[in-house]
């Protein structure tokens, strides 16, 4: 059974914004400030073309390929169903672990110390049953959760913009290179939502119209709130950042705008519920696509009758989510997930390296310049989680090599 077609261009853009404007705008920044110090917008900055490069190259693809799966679908299309299958299986693990990382940041903002694990449950367990019941449901639940999130956001920025000017923040780390690139891998980890948009391609109206502007217009929106708080935070907390787990929540308090912390505290709930809800979207859509292709077990390859979303598909991911905000440690799901996701992209590029003609929106330039960038980031990884990465990978391709073995 087909998906329907039912997200328009605000729907597509909200989707897309609600990923990147998530938990990482609120927490990336004292990671961020202590690796790459006084280069933190340099780290920005690189993070944002990487996210450009890849953003185009996921447009591109997508406009052509207007089906569910994003970067599986059209790496299978390009270059051939094995560097489809390890492109989605990169997306689908390294997207899962993000969830459990939403879920508890989420968790962490919203609620009392001993309660988190049994909180971040219930917020998967909830946000699944909403993506159970129609993407028109989600795409509206999305745009409040993005609106409350920018909310929170613009008070950050007052509060950063009208700080005392005889403050004077903490003086920052030294600047590195290997530091502002390790800065802008975390950053690039808040970046990674635009794709959301491409996965769900066979659910948006006019497709080859819509989803590069959606693509193009959310990522420009997250550059511009991603700047602004970067400012915000070096010049109100300095090196200060570095100690905060809620840093923005600290420049609010150092503005002596502390009757407004709740609100921003509020936000960056709503900003990992947005993105936690956007990723559970998405997985299941790239699921459809890969157990469509009997990548994934066919059990999973088919859409409710009714409301006409993978449910099948819904339901085992929230499950996994769920095992892994029990076991999980935080730092190792984030390093998981950014090997995965750069992974993905990296393929992304690959595959639109590969169009010519009608197919081909921008130059190929764009499309080498993000293989490297990715390449470059996903070196600046913790070596554990590069380790770990690369074993599920592996194990993967193990797993379809059999399933192939058997089937012939």
């Amino acid at each position: 059974m087909e998906l329907a077609r039912r997200l328009t261009l605000p729907d597509a853009v909200a989707i897309g914004l609600g990923s990147m404007i998530g938990a990482g705008v609120f927490s990336v920044w004292g990671p961020a400030v202590e690796v790459a110090g006084s280069g933190l917008l340099a780290a920005l900055a690189i993070a944002a073309i990487v996210a450009f490069c890849n953003a185009t190259s996921s447009a591109q693809l997508a406009a052509v390929h207007p089906v569910s799966g994003g970067t599986y679908a059209y790496a299978r299309a390009e270059i051939g169903p094995w560097w489809g299958f390890i492109a989605g299986w990169c997306f689908v693990i390294g997207k899962i672990a993000s969830c459990a990382a939403m879920a508890l940041t989420f968790a962490a903002y919203a609620a009392p110390k001993g309660w988190q694990v049994p909180v971040a449950i219930v917020a998967v367990a909830a946000l699944a049953t909403v993506n159970c019941f129609g993407v028109t449901r989600t795409a509206l639940l999305t745009r409040i959760l993005v609106i409350s999130s920018l909310l929170g956001l613009a008070i950050v920025v007052a509060a950063g913009f009208n700080v005392a000017p005889s403050a004077s923040p903490a003086p920052l780390p030294d600047l590195t290179a290997y530091g502002v690139l390790q800065g802008a891998g975390l950053v690039f980890f808040a970046f990674a939502g635009y794709a959301r948009i491409a996965t769900m391609g066979e659910e948006v109206v006019d497709p080859a119209r819509t989803i590069p502007r959606a693509i193009v217009l959310a990522l420009s929106g997250a550059v511009i709130v991603y700047a602004l708080i970067a400012v915000v935070v070096l010049l109100t907390l300095g090196a200060d950042a570095t100690s905060s787990t809620a840093p923005l929540a600290a420049v609010v308090d150092d503005a002596g705008w502390s009757a407004l912390a709740p609100v921003v505290r509020i936000a960056a709930s709503a900003a990992s519920l947005g993105a936690l809800l956007a990723l559970l979207t998405g997985i299941g859509r790239t699921t459809l696509a890969m157990a469509r292709e009997s990548d994934l077990p066919k059990y999973l390859a088919t859409a409710h009758p009714r409301w006409q979303v993978p449910r099948r598909a819904e339901i085992a991911i929230a499950l996994i989510v769920i095992v892994i905000v029990l076991f999980a440690d935080l730092r190792n799901a984030i390093g998981f997930s950014s090997f995965g996701v750069l992974l993905y992209y990296l393929i992304a590029n690959a595959a639109a390296f590969r169009q010519s003609g009608a197919a081909r929106r921008y130059p190929r330039a764009l499309q080498v310049l993000g293989v490297l960038g990715c390449l470059v980031l996903v070196n600046t990884l913790p070596i554990l989680a590069s380790l770990i990465g690369t074993g599920v990978v592996v194990l993967g391709v193990v797993y379809r090599r059999l399933r192939l073995r058997v089937a012939s």
